[in-house]
């Protein structure tokens, strides 16, 4: 294990990637579109309206020619792609402050910068942990920050098949990254709360948030390949639907975060039905997580209010 992490530290020490910016005339249609796919009951967000936190993941999209994917449908490269051979990419979670509202319909500027590389250990092996920082602008000043976890695998057999979806394969966001964060994400079975908002997933849903975030990656569309490659037990579902989705019961009051910390600590597959659980910390602040059933817990977050 050790040794593995040594390689993979070396494979990186003089990776230091340049900040990128981009630009996005921050148009309301792909948030018209994702209000459809959550079944938003009240109108649609237009221009002028806020951009609801963390939607800004529908912008700034980068769509690589058909040439520059890899096997698994991920690109090959990439500014903030770390060389490692093999790669395999997990969502691990981040950080989101607001400084002041996104406004639809008034072009946008993204600063992406490299915060951090870390070699890690975790039940599946060594791997590496990229954080990465977006700072987003309207007019010159700062509106949004957010940071990612993003984890790699590299060179490493496929863990084949799994049997049952009872237990996470290797390359997953439960057995690597979650175990090297500090928890396993599993729960105490208990009861969701009636009033849980919930969603149910099935491949129409999943299809629908890749192209609307421009992921190719084959795990979220192309079972056997999710199956007989990536040994998970069906279609996994993205992170970052995850993310919205605790956020929504808030959206959905119009009570918007200053800050939200949040992490992936398990994948969900179709089928699942995800519920949207929040408590209220004793600081005053909300906590939130997704589950699924017997109170497995998928992702969890604190969203700090003004």
């Amino acid at each position: 294990m050790t040794e593995d992490i040594e390689a993979i530290a070396a494979m990186v020490a003089d990776w230091r990637p340049e900040p990128l910016v981009t630009r996005d005339a921050l148009g309301a249609g792909p948030c018209a579109a994702l209000a459809g796919v959550l079944g938003v009951p009240e109108t649609a967000p237009a221009d002028g309206d806020a951009l609801p936190p963390l939607w800004h993941g529908l912008y700034f999209l980068n769509w690589p020619a058909r040439a520059e994917l890899g096997p698994d449908g991920h690109p090959l490269h990439g500014r903030f792609l770390p060389p490692l051979p093999d790669r395999r990419r997990m969502f691990a979670g981040g950080r989101f402050t607001a400084h002041r509202p996104l406004v639809l319909g008034t072009p946008a500027e993204c600063t992406t910068l490299h915060v951090r590389t870390e070699p890690k250990s975790g039940r599946g092996g060594a791997m590496l942990f990229v954080t990465i920082r977006n700072e987003l602008r309207q007019n010159g000043e700062l509106c949004v920050v957010e940071e990612q976890d993003l984890v790699y695998r590299t060179g490493l057999p496929h863990p084949g098949p799994a049997s049952g979806g009872a237990a996470a394969p290797a390359g997953s966001a439960a057995g690597s990254a979650g175990s090297a964060a500090g928890g396993s994400g599993e729960s105490a079975d208990r009861p969701v709360a009636a009033s849980a908002l919930r969603l149910s997933t099935d491949p129409q849903l999943l299809f629908r948030i890749s192209a609307l975030t421009a992921n190719t990656h084959r795990i979220h569309y192309d079972e056997p390949y999710a199956r007989e490659v990536e040994g998970y037990p069906g279609l996994v579902v993205h992170g970052p639907l995850m993310t919205w989705l605790m956020l929504e019961p808030l959206r959905r009051e119009k009570v918007a975060p200053v800050s939200f910390a949040y992490r992936i600590s398990r994948p969900a597959f179709v089928g699942a039905e995800l519920a949207v659980v929040r408590e209220r910390a004793a600081d005053g602040a909300i906590e939130l997580r997704v589950e699924s059933g017997g109170g497995t817990v998928h992702a969890t977050g604190r969203a700090e209010l003004a």
